[in-house]
Order: structure tokens, then C-alpha cells, then sequence
């Protein structure tokens, strides 16, 4: 019994020191987007991996879309935004209907498709050139206000290493040519 009592003690400090750092790099994060920073976010939640063998990009019903909760985390998102203050000087998006959705419910009247962030889920050959057009993207931002760019896993895992849930966002810079991670914003909360 007492070895089950530490396990849970133990277990509930490793949570909660976590969340101290996580609180920080959140803190971070935000600093960093309001002095025109940069942020990488999976699109919201949409059930599913990858898409049906008759995707085609501008045609929403041969893919996989948002679902209520993941239309509900793109507004929240955007929500965050403009109640922090934190201005968006542009917003790129991936021109999978499920990445578009989520800009325009977060940031609407702001998108512009950037095919550099387009999925290559299904065409990894495709990966290291458009990763390398993304770093370029990236690197060249100089604002006003910060950059959100709407992507898909498998593109923020070539930038970053990380594997970003659905809604997440990963806040980075880019210096020497070389993505670095400043911080991660939480899938916002929603009923």
C-alpha cells in the first residue's frame, strides 16, 4: 500500500512540475508572438489520418474535414488571439480544406494558401523540398505582428521534431537557417 501511495505522489509531482514548465513555455510562447514571432499550428481537429484515395485540393468532399469540436478549436484559437492583444501580421495555410476551415474560423479575411505547407503525408518524396520552401517562408518573416501559418503534423515534425496534436500550436523562430522551438500553445478548451 505504501509503495501505491508514493507511485501516485510521485506521479502527481512529475504532473505538476510539468505543468509549471508547460505554463512557462506557454508564457514564452505568447511573449514571443506578440513581438511578431512565428507559429506553426496543426489544423483543428478532424477525425481520421491522412485522405480518402480520391482527394482532390479544392473539392471539401473527397477529404478529411474539421468536425464540430475541431470548427469550435478554430474559433477559440483566433478568440486567444484577439484576447491577448497579440496582432497577425499574416496567416498561410495549407490548401487542404481542413487547414483552410481552421484559418478562416480563427483569423477570417486574413488567409493566403501557401502550398510550401501543403501535406506530404501521402508523397514523402515531397517532404524535404517543401520543407525547405517553409524554413525559406520562415525565415524570411520580419512582421509586422506574427506569422501563423495552419499546416498538418507531418510538416511541423519536419520543422521541428514534434508531434503536435490536433489545435496545437508550436511557436519557433529561425535563426542561422535552423528551426528553433520557443514554446507550444495548448489546444484551447472547449465544450
Amino acid at each position: 500500500m505504501l509503495f501505491v501511495k508514493r507511485a501516485i505522489l510521485a506521479a502527481f509531482m512529475i504532473f505538476a512540475c510539468a505543468g509549471g514548465k508547460s505554463a512557462v513555455a506557454n508564457d514564452q510562447a505568447w511573449a514571443a508572438l506578440e513581438e511578431g514571432g512565428i507559429v506553426l499550428f496543426r489544423h483543428a481537429l478532424a477525425p481520421g489520418t491522412g485522405d480518402p484515395s480520391n482527394f482532390e485540393i479544392g473539392n471539401c468532399s473527397t477529404q478529411r474535414n474539421l468536425n464540430d469540436r475541431g470548427r469550435a478549436e478554430s474559433r477559440a484559437i483566433g478568440a486567444e488571439f484577439r484576447e491577448r492583444g497579440v496582432e497577425v501580421g499574416q496567416v498561410l495555410t495549407s490548401q487542404w480544406c481542413r487547414c483552410r476551415e481552421t484559418a478562416e474560423l480563427a483569423f477570417p479575411d486574413q488567409v493566403e494558401d501557401a502550398p510550401a505547407f501543403n501535406s506530404f503525408f501521402q508523397n514523402r518524396r515531397a517532404g524535404p523540398q517543401q520543407t525547405r520552401e517553409a524554413k525559406e517562408i520562415l525565415a524570411n518573416w520580419n512582421g509586422p505582428g506574427g506569422l501563423v501559418v495552419v499546416t498538418h503534423q507531418v510538416n511541423i515534425t519536419a520543422l521541428t521534431d514534434i508531434f503536435p496534436r490536433s489545435g496545437e500550436g508550436i511557436v519557433v523562430r529561425v535563426v542561422n537557417g535552423a528551426v528553433e522551438v520557443v514554446g507550444r500553445l495548448p489546444v484551447p478548451r472547449v465544450e
